[in-house]
């Protein structure tokens, strides 16, 4: 017997293959009835380079507060669009928006088991030497420590006409 899908963990970097990407995730949401948990980690700034540039923990926290509203915003504004496809309201499908200050990978893996992830979603970067870099490093990491299943949805060969900048 498969195991039922009850959360889904939307790993994004906020590109536009990470929005084609949610389409995915809100299909299967929609088929299992499931709750979706967008994660977009944020790769620390080293010791040494915060010491140069004055940055405290109040502004990184600030930031990260502020990047939770900005994906806030980009996803009200990417479900209307996908809506006309979709159908459901895809705000709805969303649980919690995770932003963790850390490295991609291991944020992806402690949020999945943390928030008890069935499944994890990822969007891929590119074809041909991109793509190895990508898979090669976020997916690729994930892919190899996760016993969970890992959907990696490439990018299409034709433009897509949904994406988080509204473009």
């Amino acid at each position: 017997m498969t195991p039922q899908i009850k959360k889904i963990l939307y790993a994004t970097d906020l590109s536009k293959n990470s929005s084609y990407a949610f389409l995915y995730a809100t299909d299967l949401a929609r088929r299992h009835d499931a709750r979706i948990i967008i994660l977009h980690a944020i790769e620390p700034v080293p010791a040494y380079a915060a010491a140069y540039t004055g940055i405290t923990d109040e502004l990184k926290q600030r930031q990260q507060q502020e990047t939770v509203e900005e994906i806030r915003k980009r996803l009200g504004e990417f479900c209307k669009k996908a809506e006309a496809q979709i159908g459901t309201p895809c705000v709805e499908l969303v649980s919690k928006i995770l932003v963790p200050r850390g490295h991609p990978p291991e944020e992806i893996l402690n949020a999945a088991n943390e928030e008890g992830c069935d499944v994890i979603v990822l969007g891929t970067h590119g074809k041909g030497f991109l793509a190895h870099t990508f898979l090669g490093s976020v997916s690729s990491a994930v892919l190899n420590r996760t016993q969970k299943p890992v959907f990696i949805i490439p990018l299409p060969s034709e433009k897509t006409t949904l994406d988080w900048d509204g473009a």
